[in-house]
């Protein structure tokens, strides 16, 4: 799963795709979402999508509240990158790897349930980041639980219904969505009151 979250002067705007055995299964576009690989029924897509629609006008009102509180004038990327990887022998390998105006900023060790920084230098955000979201179950066992279990087990059922094992593949985008609504929403806080002062 990709998510890009672009935020100027307490606008958000969204973009995204995830893919399951390299095949494109979802695309996120603003408020859209669209399921292009038919995973779910039509009536538990629908509820799916409401749930995105959901987060994201959580997001969006969060990301305002905080340009109330500390106006910046220039734009933050946001890039959240996670999802799983079975191979051939039947082990896993999990991701979730979080980008900051296209630096590193933090990784999430799955077997630890941990978060890394990786921001070069001491700034006061990425530290108030990662202890930010050490502080939530849904950010730290809830997260490694959905990249052990549940996101291994999507690849799983996609290998014996396609008979093949996956590459590199990436959990369904609203899956992912749904469950780093409070992640992101954590950085989505150190980022904004962090920025322009000390935290």
């Amino acid at each position: 799963m990709l998510q890009l979250t672009r935020v100027y002067k307490g606008n958000s705007m969204f973009r995204g795709n995830a893919s399951l055995n390299g095949q494109l299964s979802h695309v996120l576009e603003g408020n859209n979402v669209t399921q292009v690989i038919p995973l779910e029924s039509p009536d538990a897509w629908a509820r799916r999508q409401e749930e995105v629609i959901t987060y994201l006008g959580n997001f969006r009102q969060l990301v305002m509240l905080f340009n109330k509180e500390r106006p910046t004038d220039f734009t933050h990327h946001l890039c959240c990158h996670l999802g799983c990887r079975l191979y051939p022998n039947g082990t896993a390998q999990s991701f979730y790897e979080v980008t900051l105006n296209r630096t590193a900023f933090l990784s999430f060790h799955v077997p630890s349930a941990t978060w890394e920084r990786l921001w070069p230098g001491e700034l006061p955000v990425a530290a108030f980041a990662q202890q930010q979201l050490m502080k939530y179950p849904i950010t730290t066992q809830d997260l490694q639980y959905f990249l052990n279990t549940t996101c291994v087990s999507l690849l799983q059922a996609q290998s014996a219904r396609t008979g093949r094992v996956s590459g590199r593949s990436r959990t369904p985008l609203v899956l992912g969505l749904v469950l780093g609504s409070l992640g992101l929403l954590g950085m989505a806080l150190a980022i904004f009151l962090c920025t322009g002062g000390s935290c």
